[in-house]
């Protein structure tokens, strides 16, 4: 028996709908004029849905499809922060290009028939 959830079919849809808003953020970044560097970045720290860049910023970037505005922005949750934060430390030690640049973390929601909303900054890690 493996350690991954099990395959329901609403495990399935939710997977189908997280791909979906991942897919709107990084279409909406990429019109914002940010590079995408990663996509599902995965480590022994955790995962982050999306790398992006642009000039000199990294962002590691947390995307919540919900229902509503509110309830996908106060759907990051303190223990997920962390884990984001632990991860991108990974990944700027995997890739040195990019440790002189500003890191920050910022998150992209998604509800249903409107834009994206991205949030550059959404948190900060002390």
């Amino acid at each position: 028996m493996s350690g991954r959830p099990r395959r329901t079919p609403d495990r399935q849809a939710s997977e189908q709908r997280g791909r979906r808003a991942e897919a709107a953020a990084a279409l909406w970044l990429r019109c914002k004029g940010y590079a995408i560097l990663a996509r599902r970045y995965r480590c022994a720290a955790g995962e982050i849905d999306l790398i992006v860049r642009r000039a000199n910023l990294v962002a590691a970037v947390e995307v919540k499809a919900r229902a509503g505005l509110d309830d996908a922005a106060f759907s990051v949750i303190a223990r997920q922060r962390e884990r984001i934060a632990r991860a991108t430390e990974h990944f700027l030690a995997a890739n040195p290009r990019y440790a002189e640049h500003d890191v920050r973390f910022d998150a992209v929601l998604v509800t249903p028939r409107r834009l994206p909303r991205h949030v550059p900054d959404a948190w900060r890690i002390d």
